[in-house]
């Protein structure tokens, strides 16, 4: 019976990270947005955070290799011009990655980004992974994205964990960590902050 409890009361602490999922774009789709970040290879978590109580609502993986890709595991951001396969999200320039962002951040809660700069090696073991990793059940975002980050070379000491904030705070342990947090004071409505996002893309 305590079991079940925790377990009732994980999934409603974390239910921000349960949402509908969206239909896989085919590889054409996928290769034709293909973006690759200038700026080098690299791994950047995202944690998405409550802003009166601290706890974490979302987690999400940006890989930076070969290409830039999100891993937004059962997360809720779609945009017309991102398309999303098994939960990855593609085609990601600094106007989606932006976009993502001032999607999540709201009156509510703020966007904590935590970039750990990597080999080419690295990243691409990453990319690997996230792209077969598959669909993503509600509720296990952070769990899924630690599972992700111990198998790259260099993060075994990250522990599993179904708390994004308890993984960012693994995670800013790390050497050459950057960390940013982002802040907009718009609608607490997440799926109209989606929304203004995807407008903005339009544009």
């Amino acid at each position: 019976m305590r079991k079940l409890l925790c377990c009732a009361l994980m999934l409603a602490t974390l239910g921000a990270c349960a949402a509908p999922q969206q239909p896989n774009a085919d590889q054409a789709t996928l290769d034709q947005v293909a973006y690759k970040d200038p700026s080098g290879p690299a791994l950047t978590l995202v944690t998405v955070v409550n802003n009166r109580t601290g706890k974490g609502g979302h987690s999400g993986l940006m890989v930076s290799g070969s290409e830039r890709v999100i891993f937004d595991p059962a997360g809720s951001f779609h945009a017309d011009v991102v398309p999303e396969n098994n939960d990855v999200l593609y085609g990601i320039s600094p106007a989606v990655f932006q976009a993502y962002r001032s999607a999540h951040a709201r009156t509510t809660f703020h966007v904590v980004t935590q970039r750990v700069p990597v080999t080419a090696q690295q990243a691409e073991i990453a990319l690997q992974l996230v792209k077969g990793n598959g669909r993503v059940p509600g509720a296990f975002c952070a769990n899924a994205t630690s599972g992700i980050l111990k198998q790259v070379p260099g993060f075994e000491q990250i522990e599993t964990t179904f708390y994004p904030v308890k993984l960012s705070e693994q995670l800013a342990s790390f050497p050459g960590v950057a960390t940013e947090k982002y802040y907009e004071g718009d609608d607490e409505d997440l799926k109209r902050g989606i929304a203004a996002s995807n407008a903005a893309l339009n544009n």
